[in-house]
């Protein structure tokens, strides 16, 4: 496909450097399944267990309330995202 030159000038056109598209919004599932890709993650870094309340750093305690949520909310959304079955152990 060929531009017509009219619009490839504007395209060029300096004042236009700048302007990039808009980078489209997560949405509440797409921040869900990043918070269970990120838990999975750290599972595997820790041998496959899960992170606890009462474990050793922020990072932990914050991803075992992050789990309790998703549990909780959208387990059957998240399903097919879960490759350790990390949503249905306890």
């Amino acid at each position: 496909m060929e531009w017509p030159q009219e619009l490839l000038e504007l395209f060029n056109d300096p004042l236009l450097d700048g302007v990039r598209p808009k980078e489209a919004r997560l949405t509440a599932d797409d921040r869900r399944v990043k918070t269970l890709l990120e838990i999975t993650e750290w599972c595997e870094a820790h041998d496959g267990r899960l992170p606890s309340r009462s474990g050793a750093d922020l990072k932990e305690k914050q991803y075992a309330r992050n789990l309790a949520a998703l549990r909780r909310d959208a387990i059957d959304m998240l399903e097919p995202y879960d490759r350790l079955g990390i949503l249905k152990m306890e």
